[in-house]
Parts: C-alpha cells; structure tokens; sequence
C-alpha cells in the first residue's frame, strides 16, 4: 500500500474486509489477542474471533477496545477521517467532514471526537533536553469589541455581562514548545504561577534553556533553568536568540483553526482540540500515510458517546 492521496486511501480501502485484514496486521501483527483477558491463538469464527481461554472464551472482532468499538461506521470511511483530520493542517468540522463522506453531521462529530482520544499523547517525552524551550500563554475567545453590547463584561460588577449573566472570561491556555521540536498544551483555570510552573516543571528538566516574554508569571524560572526574556511592552521581539516567535507562530495556527474552522470550542472539549493540534504539529514531517498508520496503531481507546455527552 502506497497512497499520497485520500482518493488513493480509498480506492485502496474499496472492501470492508480489506480494511479488517489491514488493521488486524497493524494492532495484531499476525499474532490475534483477546481484548478482554489478553489471551492468545482465538478462535476463528465467522464474524471474528472466540476467546480459547475457558474462563474468558468471549467473542470479538479487531474493533473491540479500540476507538472503532461499537460503531456501525464502515472502517472505509472512518480511515478517510482519519486520513482527513490529521492532514489537514487546520482541522476539519464535522459539517464538513459530514458533506463529505455522507455521514450525519452528529455522527461526524463522534467520530472526530473519537479521533482525537486516539491522538491523545500516551506518553509525553521531557522537552528541552538538547534544544531551547520557548513558553507562552494563550487566550482563547472572542474579542470583547465584538461581541454584542450585551454580552460585554459590565463595568459596574466586572462577574457580570450587561444583561446581568455571569461574565466568562476568555479560556487560558500554557504551551512548551521546542524549536524544530515539539510542543505540549494545556487547558489551565488561569495564567497564576500555582497552574503554570507545575505544568513547566512536569515537561522541562531544569538546567534546560527557556525564553519567555516579560510577565511575571515566568520570573520564577530564573531558579530552576537558564531563563531570559524578551520584553513585548518595549516593542523588543527579537534579541540574538531570545524570542518566542516559534510559540506565536503556533498560537496563530491553533487560533485560525479554533476559530476559522470550529468557530467555538466548549470548555468542556477544549483539551481534545488541543490534543488534535499538538499531535498534528508533532508529525508535522511524515507524509500522510505515515501519520495514518502511526496514528492507526494508538487507537486502542475506548471513548462512548454517553462518556463524551456527560456533564
């Protein structure tokens, strides 16, 4: 299999059964196992496998424990989403990914949802090991001169908007990022040192090089790591190598994907977008294909709709 090309990753995936023998080699390498209690050499059957541990001896298929679990969605199309949602630099929406593999757009929006539990980072490596580190914070949500007059923040009790409901301030978001590496993120309450340093901390080893901007949330690095940075409020951007251009150079994509392409983002999911992103970025340099199969074989996470719907 060779594709450059989603009309090429279908072509290729025509039959269903082609897409099972597919993704059996990818999770099983030759070798079926039983989701359920681990055991090995099922039974064949005719719509999969029985467990031959007597104790277990359940039946189940390559989709058992796995983001495709109990979906009636052909395997074609959810590789075409998965080819779709990690090469497309933005993202995708579910109305279009909807319209365009002739699925509902409630249905779109599962599986995408689906998709990036299976782009969750498993295991996150220390950043800054051999390369410098640039952190920032990001603010996401509309600009308050665009929003109706009623919906702005009162001036007289700044926890309210003008017609009295309580006022959300814009989401906050902290992110590493390494130059010509990787980037983490995270959903935090607030910019306050309590959220950020033990956020840092966990990613960067000290002694590591960062570069910040001026606020004073960052002054504490000075401690822990070879710290320095560039003051914004002097109009300084760039001073030898101090900046932190890679980092807003990221927040831009981020942010015309959120708004450009989802338009809003609960609190609630926030940390999924930013999971999609983050990975995105991180296998910026393979072809699709091989973010597709390497994406493929993280898929071993169970995530229903009732657990996705919950408050």
């Amino acid at each position: 299999m060779n594709f450059k090309s989603l009309p090429q990753l279908l072509d290729y995936f025509r039959e269903e059964s082609t897409c099972i023998e597919y993704y059996e080699n990818l999770r099983w390498q030759g070798n079926p196992t039983c989701p359920h209690c681990g055991a090995e050499k099922p039974y064949k059957t005719n719509r999969g496998y029985k467990c031959s541990n007597k104790e277990c001896h359940k039946k189940f298929t390559v989709k058992v424990g796995t983001i495709f679990q109990n979906s009636k969605i052909p395997l074609r199309i959810w590789f075409a989403s998965i080819y779709l949602a990690t090469t497309s630099k933005k993202g995708i929406s579910s109305v279009q990914l909807g319209e365009q593999l002739g699925i509902t757009q409630k249905s779109a929006w599962f599986v995408l949802h689906r998709i990036r539990e299976m782009l969750k980072d498993k295991s996150p490596r220390m950043l800054g090991e051999d390369k410098m580190v640039e952190v920032d914070e990001a603010y996401i949500g509309g600009k308050e001169g665009n929003k109706h007059i009623s919906k702005r923040r009162s001036l007289k009790d700044k926890n309210l908007t003008n017609e009295g409901k309580p006022y959300v301030p814009k989401k906050t978001v902290v992110g590493i990022i390494e130059r010509n590496g990787d980037v983490v993120l995270k959903y935090v309450p607030n910019a306050e040192l309590s959220n950020m340093g033990a956020f840092i901390s966990k990613h960067v080893p000290k002694g590591a090089t960062i570069y910040s901007d001026e606020a004073p949330v960052y002054n504490h690095l000075k401690k822990y790591y070879t710290h320095d940075s560039i003051k914004h409020a002097l109009n300084i951007y760039v001073e030898g190598s101090v900046h932190t251009n890679t980092i807003e150079n990221f927040w831009s994509v981020l942010k015309r994907g959120l708004y450009g392409i989802y338009h809003q983002v609960s609190d609630k999911h926030l940390s999924r977008y930013l999971d999609e992103f983050s990975a995105r970025f991180n296998n910026r340099t393979l072809t699709g294909q091989q973010k597709f199969e390497k994406f493929l074989n993280d898929s071993e996470s169970v995530l229903s709709y009732n657990q996705l719907t919950a408050n």
